[in-house]
């Protein structure tokens, strides 16, 4: 079995007359073997030697690749620009010593920002194109004034992005969608309010331009009042000014994965999201009354995207998820111990941990946690607010 030696990506759009090179011609003319999604089939298929070879570019790719591993040089059809969220990309990470020609064409969103005439160097790009919410979510709350979005047809449909913006409050764009774009006979370019398409099917495939109407409120800091509350109890939250502390303690800029044990309401989450959206959340609670407080907070403030637990933390399955560089323990019932023993196993090297001590009991047992689990208390902060009884923001770290 050899090695692909040399991989030539030709970039294409839905147009089903191409109008190719000669050079793109004669490498179509001097070779036999052929790869591209089915749709890239149908489309070049005119155009390819009588005696040829397809090579379907379907999941999973490791299989893809094995048979482009029978073959010294393949030529790959792609839509656009292949190093655009494409497959020049894949070739890259799974095959790094072959060679790489590329011939690209415009991505789908050049070509719709072209249609619209719209200039676009100021445009926040997304790809929901089989991946997560995750970096559409914190384009959103960051809120550029231009959001590019690469969509799918599956999970990721533009009625389907239009309608978790309006479920978490962001109905401060337009949406611009265009099909088939390159198709010359069939292609569409449309403008929605996103109320208009949320249950509206579309020709795929399609991409999306939303364009910013007004500003959404990003809050720092967030009154008590202001959130929904369990069972109305203003003293099951962790009040603004010792969140945001807390928050400070676990410098959570430069990190990526954040863990809160005991949400209860969500704000410590919601806060931590609104104000570094990039995070990844995952939330504990084991009331469950905390499922619905969560979501209901999540929509109030505009934080799509935290993970949230319901569940005796000890006894939750934590082994799919991402280790976690910062965690805020809001709460423990009880079972300090446990829960440290098994966040210090889960916690990368160097992350932190913060917890509000509000007793001489809670802080004794935090403490001899630290020292059972050989984790450094390198903080302490006292707060008093209003009449309440005086906090100890504690933040200790893996050694």
């Amino acid at each position: 079995m050899c090695k692909t030696k040399k991989f030539y990506v030709i970039g294409i759009d839905d147009n089903q007359k191409q109008h190719f090179t000669p050079e793109i011609q004669h490498l179509i003319n001097t070779h036999t073997v052929f790869s591209g999604g089915m749709r890239h089939h149908e489309i070049v298929k005119p155009y390819l030697p009588k005696e040829y070879q397809w090579i379907d570019i379907v999941v999973p790719l490791k299989n893809v690749f094995l048979q482009y591993d029978l073959h010294t040089e393949v030529i790959v059809f792609a839509s656009g620009d292949p190093l655009f969220f494409g497959f020049g990309n894949t070739i890259q990470r799974e095959r790094p010593h072959a060679e790489l020609r590329l011939y690209p064409y415009f991505n789908s969103l050049q070509l719709l920002v072209h249609r619209m005439l719209m200039p676009y160097q100021d445009m926040h790009i997304v790809s929901l194109t089989g991946r997560p919410w995750h970096k559409f979510d914190e384009a959103l709350i960051v809120g550029y004034k231009k959001i590019g979005v690469l969509t799918d047809n599956k999970e990721h449909t533009p009625s389907a992005i239009a309608s978790r913006m309006l479920k978490y409050g962001y109905d401060n764009y337009t949406i611009t969608i265009g099909e088939l774009l390159g198709n010359k006979e069939k292609e569409k370019v449309s403008t929605y309010s996103l109320e208009d398409i949320k249950d509206n099917q579309f020709s795929f495939p399609n991409n999306l331009i939303l364009q910013r109407t007004k500003i959404h409120s990003r809050p720092f800091g967030i009154p008590e009042k202001d959130f929904h509350l369990l069972n109305g109890r203003a003293k099951m939250i962790t009040k603004m000014p010792i969140r945001l502390l807390s928050l400070s303690m676990l410098e959570l800029r430069e990190k990526s994965v954040f863990w809160d044990i005991g949400f209860c309401t969500g704000s410590v989450s919601v806060e931590a999201k609104l104000q570094f959206p990039h995070l990844q959340i995952f939330a504990f609670e084991q009331r469950k009354e905390g499922r619905d407080l969560i979501e209901l907070n999540s929509q109030k403030f505009g934080t799509p995207g935290i993970n949230s637990f319901i569940g005796d933390f000890t006894e939750t399955d934590i082994s799919s998820l991402p280790s976690p560089e910062a965690i805020f323990i809001g709460g423990h019932g009880g079972k300090m111990h446990e829960i440290m023993a098994i966040v210090n196993k889960a916690l990368t090297k160097e992350g932190c941990i913060v917890f509000n001590s509000v007793s001489d009991e809670s802080y004794h047992l935090f403490t001899s946690a630290l020292d059972t689990n050989n984790l450094l208390l390198v903080e302490t902060t006292e707060i008093t607010i209003d009449h309440f009884n005086t906090i100890k923001v504690m933040k200790a770290i893996k050694k």
